[in-house]
């Protein structure tokens, strides 16, 4: 926190973007900021501190105007409630209400993504399978850092999903 306090100078953002794992915390905000954060971090003795390739700085302040579209096109989606609770990672809380749902995802926009405490929640309540759909598997590593308990399975294409769903 310190770190990321100190990189913020004047009006230049800095903020914890997301908390994706033990060891793996990610800033984001004005790149000169971000870039004194990360300094500051080699500098007390972080591991790494890597810059990442992104079109945005992603969940912060930053990004208010596209919370506020978000806002806007939700206002008009009906979202129905969930048949098994959803747990939203701006909170790493359980979610039903339809409302809450998509104040949620608004948040997210200018929120800290809190992955670590989510998948623990999951662990918790006694979620046993966690499943990954997209490219990469950035999620499928973190969570089993998190949780060594749950299973994983990345699923990449719609062909994998089909033989998962053909198994399952």
């Amino acid at each position: 926190r310190e770190v990321i306090s100190e990189g913020s100078i004047d009006e230049e953002v800095c903020a914890a973007a997301n908390d994706n794992a033990p060891g793996q915390i990610v800033i984001s905000g004005h790149k000169a900021a971000v870039e004194r954060a990360a300094e500051l971090a080699k500098k007390r003795g972080a591991k790494r501190a890597v810059m990442l390739a992104v079109s945005a700085p992603f969940h912060c302040s930053l990004m208010a105007p596209a919370a506020e579209e978000m806002e806007v096109a939700l206002s008009v989606v009906n979202v129905k409630p969930p048949v098994v609770p959803l747990i939203a990672n701006v909170t790493a809380n359980s979610v039903i209400d339809p409302d809450q749902i998509k104040q949620s995802l608004v948040d997210q926009i200018v929120s800290m993504v809190r992955w670590r405490e989510s998948v623990q929640l999951m662990a918790e309540v006694g979620v046993d399978t966690l499943i990954e759909i997209g490219s990469g598997r950035v999620l499928t590593g973190l969570s089993k850092r998190i949780s060594r308990n749950l299973n994983t399975v990345n699923l990449q294409n719609p062909e994998d999903i089909e033989n998962f769903l053909k198994l399952h």
